[in-house]
């Protein structure tokens, strides 16, 4: 169980990062590339992976690790598109709600057993997405900012199409590398190399990109990207291994990882952020621990 704990807190380091990046002055797109440089610095140095046979990948692990490599900064820039367009919370909806298609994977894709208690777990985990993202309307929601002048009909139909577009992208986005990293784990053989890999081809992506748009290097982002990725790399290190120590129950991987983040996350944002907790949410804190505990193998 402590792998998914360690998991659960680093995905929650990574959120709190991405949260006062903005206010830091740290440009987030080269902070994800560096990022992606020190995950693999670390692998190589933690993990010590088997450079010998590093490539000798059979064709499904390099499916695998090419769709990681083009879906891991993607996903990262879709999220920061869906931000911008579609605003925080409704972002913040999309990448949890994510856990119905690995859920649904589990079931259709990895053949697990669908027992009254892991149907009960999983209503029970809906709901509790549901409480904890439930959020107080404010009076300005929906109101444009102070000094900005109205938009037209069509640019506000065309900001809203868009806006479900990066919502729709970081739904299955984030779904999709839920899935992959357990089909990562199922396998089984190289993974330290495989994730080793998954990294460089992230990282030669989003270089690629970056020198594509001509970027000017930025320090802050640049020292921040290492940080970010020391906890992207724990995040991801600590899931895989709770995959390979639950093989035969992904459900409680996949719910305990989403729920989690969220109820910490959201405990957080009371605590540090000042976020004020409404008593749905804190009804979802436990049906949040209530999913776990009949997810939880017997």
């Amino acid at each position: 169980m402590h792998t998914l704990i360690f998991s659960i807190s680093f995905s929650v380091a990574v959120s709190i990062f991405l949260k006062l990046a903005r206010s830091r002055d740290i440009r987030v797109d080269q902070a994800i590339a560096v990022n992606y440089a020190t995950a693999t610095a670390l692998c190589l140095w933690l993990l010590s992976p088997p450079l010998d046979t590093l490539f000798d990948q059979s064709p499904e692990v390099w499916m695998i690790l090419g769709l990681l490599g083009v879906l891991l900064p993607s996903v990262f820039l879709i999220m920061a598109a869906a931000v911008r367009r579609a605003g925080i919370v409704r972002s913040d909806t999309a990448q949890r709600l994510s856990l119905i298609l690995p859920l649904l994977a589990a079931f259709l894709v990895f053949h697990e057993a669908a027992s009254g208690r892991k149907l009960l777990g999983i209503a029970l985990a809906l709901c509790a997405l549901a409480c904890l993202l439930a959020r107080p309307r404010t009076a300005g929601d929906g109101a444009a900012p102070a000094g900005e002048a109205a938009t037209r009909p069509d640019d506000e139909t065309r900001g809203a199409s868009r806006g479900w577009l990066t919502l729709l992208g970081v739904w299955a986005g984030y779904g999709c590398i839920d899935i992959l990293f357990k089909q990562m784990a199922r396998i089984g053989a190289g993974f330290t190399g495989s994730l080793l890999l998954s990294f460089i081809l992230a990282g030669l992506l989003m270089g690629l990109w970056l020198a594509f748009r001509r970027t000017r290097w930025h320090g802050r982002s640049l020292a921040a990207g290492m940080l970010l990725g020391g906890l992207n790399f724990g995040n991801i290190y600590f899931y895989i291994r709770a995959h390979q120590t639950f093989p035969e129950n992904p459900t409680l991987v996949f719910a305990a990882m989403n729920i989690g983040v969220i109820s910490i996350g959201t405990l957080v944002g009371a605590g540090v952020f000042r976020e004020r907790l409404s008593t749905l949410n804190m009804a979802g804190i436990g049906l949040a621990l209530g999913a776990i505990v009949l997810l939880f193998p017997r």
